[in-house]
Order: structure tokens, then sequence, then C-alpha cells
């Protein structure tokens, strides 16, 4: 019965060794929608599970990510009982030494190892010879009976022994140095086709299931992670000023999660995952006096929430991605206009690699009709500007991002897209013309200053010219201003506007301008100010 016993508990103690035994997979990603902000991966794996429970290890996971976004999809036969993230798993059952690659280098390892202890142990016994030797060196003919000529066979051997000691030791550590260095590219080779195809990550994912039936599980994860961001760029292209523009809707799409995203289908979305959705409450707003201040909520914050999120589990069958095409630029990607946000869909399979840099990404080309005007500020900038103007916009789904533009076949320099506003037009600067001639001088015999007893009254009277250099006729929008007085004491007065549109409450003064080639317009502007002779406006 003793024995018996003893037999059933090593039996026990084996089988609860081995259902621990954890066991190892590594997730394919398969898809990736990224946001400004984080990408939700997509990835898939198929593992053979027995009977019961099971530890289950999910390698080549993103080092970083929300674990309240984590969603498992498994078979209706599989419970899954628990889910945790980590990037420091290490585990004796981590590498697989069935796999013949691996099996080879750790034979090597183990036989290098043999040959470092071997002369480990003549290099100690070559060294204990030697003190052996050094300790019994100390002799004297008086006190030991020894003559001179057996005195002298005595130092013979002793340098002949003490140099073949030396020199053995010699021969060893250098071959220990050479076993040395046959170990560690050993290792070295061991860490590398222990490594993933994708690029090796520490993320892992540990799986406690329990499985009605034994057989293959196919497993779907999904989950957020920061460690990624996409920004949207353009090529703006444009033959003349009577072409339409040809816009390339581009994005850039950066990466670290630590692992290389390899034939994924790319999704890029406008919105973000991570902002805080809670709509804000206004509380009541109480005016204090500086004395009585005390530190409050300002107006428009309302209570902060945390949006709790569980790990997701659902039993349903693996779905099959339907097989990606190859088309042109022009119908690849899909434009999804959703309430919140707005997607792109990517039909062509994209490698995005895990290091921080940008990946460019060809999301449509576009063909925009285009009236084309130009534009100056002088007082600012004494150049023309040609701008692209664009009706009903919205149309094309623009997102804020940066622009190059090319017209007439040359790079002309860069502009910015701006789609959030509320002017029914989109305004694209396309760059200087130089060709356009503009000044913007001071009159000096039309301006001047006059002190009226306690006030000071300045005039000022400008010119402005502006010359079409150009060989077609051309429209151009001039922009000027006179200033606007803050408070009583100081009075501004227009006195010549030059027949511009005048706008009184910011002081801008229009003018839509006609010019043919060749042709020359001058346009003068006066105004005056008048405040306290014992002030000063450094402004003016």
């Amino acid at each position: 019965m003793k024995n018996t016993s003893l037999i059933l508990l090593a039996l026990f103690v084996s089988a609860t060794a081995f259902a621990q035994k954890p066991i190892f997979t590594a997730a394919k990603i398969k898809a990736a929608t990224v946001y400004f902000n984080a990408a939700e991966l997509t990835q898939s794996t198929s593992i053979n599970l027995p009977a019961g429970s099971s530890e289950i290890v999910i390698k080549n996971i993103a080092n970083h990510l929300n674990q309240n976004t984590i969603q498992i999809t498994a078979p209706s036969s599989v419970t899954i009982l628990s889910v945790q993230f980590t990037n420091n798993y290490i585990s004796e059952f981590e590498i697989d030494k069935s796999n013949p690659i691996i099996k080879k280098v750790t034979d090597s390892i183990n036989l290098v190892k043999k040959e470092i202890n071997k002369i480990r142990i003549q290099t100690l016994a070559n060294s204990q010879a030697i003190l052996l030797l050094d300790g019994n060196q100390n002799v004297s003919g008086a006190n030991t009976g020894l003559n001179v000529a057996e005195l002298m066979k005595l130092v013979d051997y002793y340098k002949t022994k003490r140099t073949e000691l030396d020199m053995t030791l010699a021969e060893l550590r250098e071959k220990e140095t050479i076993w040395d260095k046959k170990l560690t590219a050993l290792n070295n080779k061991l860490e590398f086709n222990t490594k993933n195809e994708e690029k090796s990550s520490s993320g892992k994912l540990i799986l406690q299931v329990m499985n009605d039936v034994a057989g293959i599980v196919p497993l779907d994860i999904s989950y957020i992670t920061n460690s990624a961001t996409w920004k949207p760029f353009y090529d703006l292209r444009a033959q003349s000023i009577k072409n339409p523009i040809n816009m390339m809707y581009k994005a850039q799409v950066f990466q670290n999660s630590g692992m290389d995203w390899k034939k994924v289908k790319l999704t890029l979305s406008s919105g973000n995952p991570n902002q805080n959705n809670q709509a804000p409450q206004l509380q009541p707003w109480f005016l204090r006096y500086d004395d009585d201040y005390i530190k409050v909520a300002p107006a428009g914050s309302g209570p902060k929430t945390e949006m709790l999120q569980e790990t997701v589990v659902t039993a349903t069958k693996e779905k099959k991605m339907d097989a990606i095409s190859n088309s042109s630029i022009s119908t690849y990607t899909a434009i999804n206009e959703n309430q919140l946000n707005v997607s792109f869909d990517i039909d062509i399979p994209y490698d995005i690699l895990s290091n921080w840099k940008a990946h460019s990404v060809a999301l449509k080309e576009i063909k925009i009709p285009t009236t084309y005007k130009y534009y100056t500020a002088p007082k600012a900038d004494k150049d023309a500007f040609l701008l692209a103007e664009i009706n009903d916009y919205s149309k094309y789904n623009l997102l804020h991002g940066e622009a190059n533009i090319i017209f007439e076949g040359m790079y002309v320099g860069k502009t910015t897209i701006n789609p959030n506003q509320t002017a029914d037009t989109l305004k694209l600067s396309m760059g200087r013309d130089k060709k356009i001639a503009i000044t913007h001088e001071k009159i000096a015999d039309k301006s001047g200053t006059k002190f009226l007893s306690s006030y000071k009254e300045q005039t000022f009277t400008y010119e402005i010219t502006v010359k079409n250099n150009k060989k077609e006729d051309i429209e151009i929008t001039l922009q000027d201003q006179y200033p606007l007085s803050t408070d009583k004491e100081t009075i501004v007065e227009l006195i010549d506007s030059g027949k511009a549109k005048v706008n009184q409450e910011t002081g801008i003064l229009n003018w839509n301008l006609k010019l043919s080639s060749n042709e020359t317009k001058k346009i003068r502007i006066s105004y005056k100010v008048k405040y306290p002779k014992d002030k000063n406006i450094s402004n003016l």
C-alpha cells in the first residue's frame, strides 16, 4: 500500500508539472488601424491545445499597450479564464528545444562548455604544480648534502620544468580564449534563431484557458497601443492658373511598437481613442474681488471621469480576410466619412518598420476645380501671392496638414492646408509671383505732426503702387489698414480710403484690382491720429 501511494503521488506531481508547462505561440499581425496618437492592432495565431486547462504564452505582442482594450476571440469550445500582459516574461520553457536548428546550436554549446571545463581543469593542475615546484626551490648544499654538480642538475631541472609548465599554461589560456569566443558566437546564434520572423518584441500575453476538446484552436487578438501615429500631407500640382489642381493625398505613418508590421492591411483614421469623451458640464460662475479670490475650476470644465473598459472575450469562429487586390492609386483607397471621424481603408498591404521613422503612404489622387487669384498686403510683405480658391472643399475629406507645391513643373515651396474653418472657400497659398511689382511708400510732404494745445496730431499718407509685369491679365486682392483707437482720448480719422471697401471694426481696407499686362495702378490712403501730447504711442 505504501509503494502504491508513492507511485500515485509521483504520477500526480508529474501530471501537475506537465499541466503547468506553458504553451508558446507567436501572433502574426494582420491589420492596423492607425489614429493620430495610437493604433489598434489585429493579430492572429493558432495553437494545439490539450483538453482541460492550459497556460498560453502569446509572443510578438507590442511592447506597450492599453490593457483595458485587449480583446480575444476564440471558438466556443474554449473558455478564456484570464488575460495578462507583460514585457518581462522569463521561463525555462520559452526556447523551443525541439526545433532542429535550435537543437543543433544547443548541442554545440554543450560541447564547447565541456572543452572549456577540460581546459580549466588542466590549468588548475599546472598552476598547482608550479606552486609545489616553487615551494621546494630553497635548497642548500650544507643542509641536504648535495655537492656542486648535483646542485647544478637540480637547478637545470627546475628551470626546464618551470618553463614547460609556464608554456603549457599560456597555451591553455589561449585555447580558453578561443573557446570562449566560440561560446559567445553560439549564444548569439541561439538568440537570433529563437526570434520570430518579425522584429523581436518583448510584449507577451499570458492566457489561462479551459478547452473542452483537444485540437488546433485559432485565436484573434486586438488591442490599442500608443506607439504609433500618422499625419496627412499633400502634393499640389498645377500647370498654370487655367488648370485645376492635381492633389495627391498622402500620409506619413510612424510606429515603434517593438515589432515590424509586415504585409498588413492598413487603415488610417482621424479619430482619437485616447481622448476624454465625457461631455463638459457648466458650473455656476461667481465673480469675486481679488482679496476674496478662491481658486475654482474654470467655466466649461466638467467632472473628470475615467472610461472603464474590460477585456472583451467573445466566442466566435475565426474570420478569414478577403484577398487584397492590387489596383491604381485612384481606386485602392476607400474613404469612409463616419459620424465622428474620417477613415482611409487601403487595399494594398504595407510594411511599416518599428523605428519611429516616417513611412510614406499614398492615399488618393484628386483633381480639384480651382479659381486662382492674387493677393498682397504690402504693409506686411511686398510680394504678391498666388491663391488657389476651392469651393465646397468639405466633400474632399481634407485634414489639416502640410503640402508641397509644384507649379508649372517646378517645386516652389510648402503651404498648409487647414480645412477646419467656417469660411465657404478654402484658400491655398501657392507661392510668390515676382512678376508682380508692389511698393508701399510713405508720402513725406503729405505726412507730419502738429501740436494743438494739449494734443498732438499726426497725419500719415501712403501710396501703394502695383505693376503687372506678366504677359496675361490678372486679378489681385490688395489689403492695407489704418489703426483703431482703444480709448476716448485717442481719436483716429480716415481721411482718404482710396476708394477701398472699409471694415471699420477691424480697420482693414480691401481693393479688388484688375490689371492688364504691363499696367500700373496707384492707390493713396491717408489717416490722422490725435492724442494727448504727454503720451506716446509706441506702435504708431
